[in-house]
């Protein structure tokens, strides 16, 4: 059968990023447990993938996503080793680079600070990879939501202060052959908030989240250094890229933040 895809193009334009998006998949990840051992755990994801495309080829075969991805599905092996599905992924569709997301929910079991009753939190985090002529490299996110509590507020009212939900959203990378687990990123973030966020609170543990938060007031700006902080002073990592959106509670808009390591 005659191949389209490999058919030349006249319009000498390349193309950046060509490939497939919200495929769903079951996702294999190493989590580290309270107890110090490692376990893994399956989750949902949904994966983008994609090849640059020069601009003599008129498509990519985007079918060899799927046989790639179904492939380390059958071996269980998707999420464990990103670096060599991207060299597989750029192999296959001839590319001199690839470039492979996966999204996915993450569940932490947290205890109530109080009540130390458990309940499970959910995360939106994301493992991505980038495979090109410079090399690989690898980013770790997720999204923290935590409380906030306006320092404004505190100062200028005899009784309360106004307080809010906030997205920390994080994105950072490291070398190959090092790693950071979620739940010590997670960790990190929530400690530089106000208050962490819990999904299972009794009444003294609400009590508890609300006079902490009221006694560590946070502007945004003050969440965002201290992560910043944060992430610098660790040595493992390369770069970071740090954003906060504070859902304003007496105010019809947000508070933003955004810090990007040079």
């Amino acid at each position: 059968m005659r191949d389209v895809q490999s058919q030349k193009d006249n319009r000498n334009i390349d193309i950046q990023k060509v490939g497939v998006k919200d495929v769903e998949t079951p996702l294999v990840i190493t989590r580290k447990l309270k107890s110090g051992k490692i376990d893994s755990q399956t989750v949902f994801a949904k994966a983008k993938m994609s090849v640059s495309l020069p601009s003599h080829f008129k498509g990519t075969h985007m079918s060899r996503f799927m046989e790639i991805l179904n492939d380390y599905r059958r071996k269980n092996l998707i999420g464990v080793d990103i670096h060599a599905m991207l060299e597989e992924i750029r192999e296959k569709l001839e590319s001199t680079s690839a470039y492979l997301k996966f999204d996915f929910k993450y569940f932490i079991k947290k205890a109530a600070p109080v009540s130390e009753l458990t309940s499970l939190m959910s995360y939106d985090c994301f493992f991505e990879g980038l495979l090109d002529e410079e090399g690989y490299k690898f980013y770790l996110g997720a999204k923290v939501p935590v409380t906030m509590l306006c320092p404004c507020s505190k100062e200028i009212s005899e009784a309360g202060a106004h307080n809010q939900r906030a997205i920390v959203k994080v994105k950072i990378s490291y070398p190959k052959g090092e790693h950071i687990w979620l739940e010590d990123l997670i960790a990190d973030v929530e400690g530089c908030a106000s208050s962490e966020v819990y999904s299972l609170l009794k009444r003294e543990d609400e009590k508890f989240v609300t006079e902490r938060a009221f006694n560590n007031p946070k502007f945004v700006e003050d969440v965002l250094r201290d992560v910043v902080l944060k992430l610098k002073s660790n040595p493992v990592i390369n770069s970071y890229e740090v954003e906060i959106e504070a859902f304003e509670s007496i105010h019809n808009h947000s508070a933003w933040a955004y810090q990007k390591s040079s």
